[in-house]
Parts: C-alpha cells; sequence; structure tokens
C-alpha cells in the first residue's frame, strides 16, 4: 500500500441523520449554547444556522451544507459566541478486554476529532481478536501502544479524517482491475487512521471485513467503527513496504520499529526520514508509558 500523506483539516464528513429545528443566528446570538439544537451528521443547514455540537459548544453556518461535522469543516462552520455552561466531559468507560481504558485513550490523544471515538475503536476489535490479546499482558500493552503511537503520528494526534489533498483523488483509481473503480475515479483517497487509498485496497479491506467499501468508500469517514477495522486490517493483515504485519512485529519480538517499515518503510526507514521515525518512536514510548509497560527493544527501522 503506498503512503498517504495528511496535509489539512477535514473538510466533510456527511451521513444520513435525522431532521433537526435549528435557531437562525438572528434571533440567537445572545443565546446560552443549551438553547440551541443539536447538531445532526447528514442534515442540511443554511448559511446563519446555529447548532450545539456534541462537546457543548455551538458554531454558526458560514456556507450551506449537508451536515458537515463543525469541528472539523472549518470552511462551512466557525465557533459562534455564546453562553457557554460547564461542559460534560466525555463518559469513561472500564478496558474491559481491552487492555486499553477510555480513560488512558482519551490521556494519549487529547486533542482527537470527535470521529475516532472509544466506542468506535472497542466496536472494531472483534474484527480480529487477536490484536493486542496475544502473549503477556506486557505484550498485549505493547502491541496496544505500538498500533496507537503509529495512529497518532499518522493522524495528527487522531485529527485527521481524510486526506485535504483533493488534487490526489483522481489519482487512486487503478482501472485497470476488473472491479475498475464504480464509486468514482476520484473516490478512493485517504481516509480513516491508517489512511486507506487506492480502489485495490478499498476492495480488500472491504472483502476482509464484509463490507462492500468499493462500492461504499465513504463508510470509512462516516462510520467510526468502520475506519478503526479499516487500520486494524492493515495492522494484523498487510507487511506494506515491510516483512510482516505490524501485528506479527510486536508479537514475535521483531520490535517496534518493524512496525515503521511495514507502515511507511519505502519512505522512512533506513536512514531516509530520521526524523519521522524518531517522531513515531516518541509517541510509542509516551503510550508505553502511559500502559505502564516497557518499550522493549528494535525501535527504530
Amino acid at each position: 500500500m503506498s503512503k498517504r500523506r495528511f496535509t489539512a483539516v477535514l473538510a466533510a464528513l456527511a451521513v444520513a441523520g435525522g431532521a433537526a429545528v435549528i435557531i437562525p443566528a438572528t434571533q440567537a446570538a445572545a443565546a446560552p449554547c443549551s438553547s440551541y439544537q443539536s447538531w445532526v451528521r447528514g442534515q442540511s443547514y443554511q448559511v446563519g444556522d446555529i447548532v450545539r455540537y456534541t462537546d457543548g459548544r455551538a458554531y454558526i453556518a458560514e456556507h450551506a451544507n449537508p451536515g458537515y461535522d463543525p469541528t472539523v469543516s472549518t470552511w462551512f462552520w466557525n465557533p459562534h459566541t455564546c453562553e457557554t455552561g460547564p461542559v460534560e466531559p466525555e463518559p469513561t468507560e472500564p478496558a474491559g478486554d481491552f487492555v486499553v481504558s477510555s480513560a488512558q485513550f482519551n490521556q494519549m490523544f487529547p486533542g482527537r476529532n470527535s470521529f475516532y471515538t472509544y466506542a468506535g475503536l472497542k466496536a472494531a476489535l472483534s474484527a480480529y481478536p487477536a490484536f493486542a490479546k496475544t502473549g503477556s499482558d506486557t505484550l498485549k500493552k505493547q502491541e496496544a501502544a505500538a498500533f496507537l503511537a503509529n495512529i497518532n503520528h499518522e493522524t495528527g494526534g487522531l485529527v485527521h479524517v481524510v486526506e485535504q489533498n483533493t488534487a490526489n483523488y483522481p489519482h487512486y483509481c487503478d482501472a485497470s482491475q476488473p472491479y475498475g473503480c464504480p464509486a468514482g475515479q476520484a473516490a478512493y483517497y485517504g481516509r480513516g487512521p491508517i489512511q486507506l487509498s487506492w480502489n485495490f485496497n478499498y476492495k480488500a479491506a472491504g472483502d476482509a471485513l464484509g463490507i462492500d467499501l468499493l462500492r461504499n468508500p465513504s463508510l470509512v469517514q462516516n462510520d467510526s467503527a468502520v475506519a478503526w477495522k479499516t487500520a486494524l486490517w492493515y495492522w494484523n493483515t498487510q507487511s506494506g513496504p515491510g516483512t510482516m504485519t505490524g501485528h506479527n512485529a510486536m508479537v514475535n519480538g521483531a520490535g517496534f520499529g518493524q512496525t515503521i517499515r511495514s507502515i511507511n518503510g519505502s519512505l522512512e526507514c533506513d536512514g531516509r526520514n530520521p526524523a519521522q521515525v524518531q517522531s513515531r518512536i516518541n509517541s510509542y514510548q509516551r503510550f508505553a508509558g502511559v500502559l505502564g509497560v516497557p518499550t522493549g527493544g528494535n525501535l527504530s527501522c
């Protein structure tokens, strides 16, 4: 899988949603944030509409849009000044059978995009039951830390959801494949925690997960669990430019450096981009610390 680079903030997230009553800006400029109707993904909004986002804050539509996320579609929305009350923190959940609790997840990603939910990650885990459940408790936590550290690097701290360089979009269709590009030539741009791109990767991931991503690639940017599943698909089944998957690198003792190689080794390893490699290592060391485990050896590639 060729590397996919994130360059800016997400421009659009749109899925079907229910209707909501919106208070026009002219009627609600001084109202408390709690008085506005909740934003609904996929609901059409007009210029001047004000909504209350999931973080309790208000946003005003600067341009009409079909329900894009106010915190990431910043051309369409701007923060709206209103009387803010206390913002309720995201509820924390026990880890259950996952080695990372929601509190630890939030500690790792304090500025993350609301799209990347802990619940979505937990829901995705069933697709690859060996992930973070192989070997000793220490090894399980090391694998989780390694996976999330690479995700952190790829997404700028779980901020970016889709590739923003739209000029790249038409290049991700390999029309020579027998199934072509049924969602359109420019539909297979990078999405998700390990940015999935190219029609053949959407097909391969979809086939493995039992989801028709070839015809519905937007699911990766609209459904948090699906997005996390595609990242776990790559981590557990794809070696990329390396010689082993990220999962095998951790559980078989090859070390964190080989996970870097499997994700972006052709551009970063063997001295090509030591600063990027060190950034990944720094994240892994920090996340291992959050989970209270040593990093193990062979950190670099």
